[in-house]
């Protein structure tokens, strides 16, 4: 019978690139979103592809929600081998400005989401008594601190710890904990972002900051849903086996580490 994987924040941008690469790859996928009818859309396209599909819509900031969501792929398809930590929001603010409602709401998807999935996926992988992977949303921004995305960058070194600790200690189940380290992908995210900058940086115009980041890459290119489902894939894949703990950056060459 095919894997199971789990894709959070998956009705679009990266994350609908990974669950449709997952799906092709054999798995039977549950997508997640908490937009609703962005969902809705996406499980109608990839059951037009023939895919085994399942949607769940949540909030990755409610244990409550994790734990329900990994219930329904087991009450769904029988088992879970794969959960992918993928939502995940951003914010571009200058460091002096960062309110505590910043704080809280990133911090919240981006941090606590990602360990309360961490915990609903573990807890199902040792109740089956199977390996299971784990495979978190990273960033650039989790080995770099960028200026006007200090929030953002702060959330995703957590993220690259909790991968760190949680690999040390889930290890003793045969579960592995990666995660993937985008860079700069032409998605929603990164329109907000650029548009953001321009409000804060006098004289700067709308796909400046867009410019910036992308001339730096040595690849000539921007990032696409695809170079981040490709690892994603491997990482998900049982040639993956004996890789945890590791927060592997695929940015087309702007972070080195």
């Amino acid at each position: 019978m095919s894997k199971v994987a789990i894709v959070t924040g998956s009705a679009a941008g990266l994350g609908k690139g990974i669950a449709e690469r997952l799906a092709k790859d054999g798995f039977r996928v549950v997508i997640h979103d908490i937009n609703e009818d962005n969902l809705n859309k996406t499980e109608q396209e990839f059951k037009g592809f023939g895919f085994e599909i399942s949607s769940f819509k949540g909030d990755v900031s409610k244990r409550e929600d994790q734990f329900a969501l990994v219930k329904h792929a087991v009450d769904t398809f029988g088992q879970l081998d794969v959960f992918v930590n993928n939502a995940g929001i951003d914010a571009v603010t200058p460091f002096l400005q960062v309110e505590e409602t910043e704080l809280q709401r990133l911090f919240n998807i981006n941090v606590f989401g990602t360990v309360y999935g961490t915990q609903a996926a573990a807890e199902q992988f040792i109740k089956q008594e199977t390996k299971g992977k784990i495979i978190n949303a990273c960033s650039i921004a989790g080995h770099e601190s960028y200026e006007m995305l200090s929030t953002y960058s702060a959330t995703k070194h957590a993220v690259r710890s909790f991968t760190h600790s949680s690999a040390k200690e889930l290890a003793q189940y045969q579960i592995t904990v990666n995660a993937y380290c985008p860079g700069v992908a032409k998605t929603e995210m990164w329109d907000r972002i650029d548009a953001e900058m321009v409000k804060y940086n006098e004289g700067m115009k709308p796909g400046d900051a867009w410019k910036e980041y992308t001339s730096a890459i040595k690849l000539g290119r921007y990032q696409e849903p695809k170079d981040v489902a490709n690892l994603v894939s491997f990482l998900a894949s049982d040639d993956a086996d004996y890789i945890t703990g590791q927060a592997i950056l695929t940015d087309g060459g702007l972070v080195y580490r």
